[in-house]
Parts: C-alpha cells; structure tokens; sequence
C-alpha cells in the first residue's frame, strides 16, 4: 500500500461514524433518486478486522433496507462497524421490483498494468490481488481523467468519486438509468476497446452494489469523496486532506 495507507481498526471506525460521517452530504449525493436506497455493509472480509460477535457474518453482504432515515442509517453502521459501505445502484418501484439503475464506472488501481508490480494475473499469483502502489494510483487517476472526456461525448450528467483505493464515475442521466443489459455490456466492452482499465462487471450492471460517498474505506483509512473534474487531475489521496480521516490527521 501507498505510504499512510493502512486498514483502520475498530476504534478508529467507530470515531469516523460517530463524529465525521456526513449525513448531509450523503442526503445531498442522494437527492433528486427516486424511491428508497438501500444500502449494504461488510464486516471484515478483506481487512478480517470485525466485532466478535459478527465472525459468522464477517464475509457476508449485509443489506440495510429498513430504515425511516439517515440517521437511523449511521446507528446501524455504528452497530456493524464495517471496513466497507455500500449504496444499491438499482432504482425500485413501489413493489421493490428494479425498473432501473445508476450507469457506473470502477477504475480500480490493481488492474493496472504496473511497470514495477506487473498484470493483475501476476499480481494474483502473488496473493497480492488488492495491493497496490503508487504508480498504479496514480495511473488509475490519469485513466479516470481520461474516461472522464471520453463519456462526456455521451453523457451530460457525470459525477467521478474518489473510492478510497481507486476511482468512480457515475452516470446520472435518466436515459442512462434505463439502459437494458446488452446496452450496458456494449458500453463496457466499448470503453475497454479504448483503452480504459474497469471492471467491466460494475458497468455492465452485475455488481449492483457501489461504495457509499462520504464512507470510509476501511482497508486503506481513506474517505470516500467526490470530486470537481477540475479536481481530478492533479488530485493525490496520499496527502490530500480531503479525504484523510480525523484519526489519521491526528497523528493515531
């Protein structure tokens, strides 16, 4: 992991959900989206950093969809202690049923090509799959500069996110949202063809789930934040304070 990168402990993600957590940013991030959000966590399935009582759970997807607001949202993720938050991209009808979802895309720092590290296959037969350096972080961020322009040509309403290990570009546009599947898999297999480094799964609708704006990444101890396009360029996680939680900054 780049320098100041490390999992955050128990502690430390009890101090980010009690006191840094931005509901109203993540009310504003969720403004406009139709019908109820769910939301999910995981324990400690990469970090195998969890409460004792959840071991059984520790790898386990656990959707939040009960819920009457925000706050009652924090108090669960305060309950479960996650490494990881995540949103539902699907859009539900009045009868739970997906008439929709969000168009993503996921840049994420392993599956770049590194000229030090190697391939991700490499990379995986060193057990060292969600490792990363800071060449490929920083390659990760010129591709997104770059996917950015590239998607601009199709779509008007685009929203990139720093996810804490690489990065994310969201879709908003409505006739995005109502891609079919066979769409969603041509325009993963067009940005492939241009040289752009996603997992091509999150695009084309197969992982529904995406990390949460605002949350914090437990593996590396890095919150979640969008970012202006103007941003992205010469944005650097290592040392941006932005997205450095409190107990980091602190000196813990």
């Amino acid at each position: 992991m780049p320098e100041g990168m490390r999992p955050a402990s128990l502690v430390e993600r009890r101090e980010f959900y009690k006191s840094e957590f931005n509901l109203v940013k993540v009310a504003e991030w969720f403004q406009g989206r139709s019908g109820k959000t769910k939301f999910a966590v995981i324990m400690g399935r990469h970090t195998k950093i969890f409460q004792v009582e959840y071991e059984k759970d520790r790898d386990t997807t656990i959707i939040i969809d009960e819920y009457s607001d925000l706050e009652e949202v924090r108090k669960q993720i305060l309950d479960f202690l996650p490494e990881a938050v995540y949103y539902d991209r699907n859009v539900y009808d009045k009868n739970d049923q997906p008439v929709g979802q969000e168009l993503a895309f996921d840049v994420d720092p392993e599956n770049i090509t590194c000229p030090v590290h190697g391939t991700l296959a490499e990379k995986m037969k060193r057990r060292q799959g969600l490792s990363f350096c800071e060449i490929e972080l920083d390659l990760a961020r010129q591709q997104t500069v770059g996917l950015f322009e590239y998607l601009e040509n199709q779509f008007s309403d685009l929203q990139t996110v720093y996810s804490g290990r690489g990065f994310h570009i969201h879709v908003f546009d409505q006739k995005a949202c109502l891609l079919s599947c066979s769409e969603r898999i041509k325009i993963a297999a067009q940005v492939k063809t241009n040289g752009f480094s996603i997992d091509t799964w999150v695009t084309e609708g197969e992982m529904r789930l995406i990390r949460l704006p605002y949350s914090l990444h437990g593996l590396v101890s890095r919150v979640a934040i969008p970012l202006k396009k103007k941003e992205i360029g010469k944005f650097n996680p290592i040392k941006n304070k932005k997205c450095i939680p409190k107990y980091l900054l602190n000196g813990a």
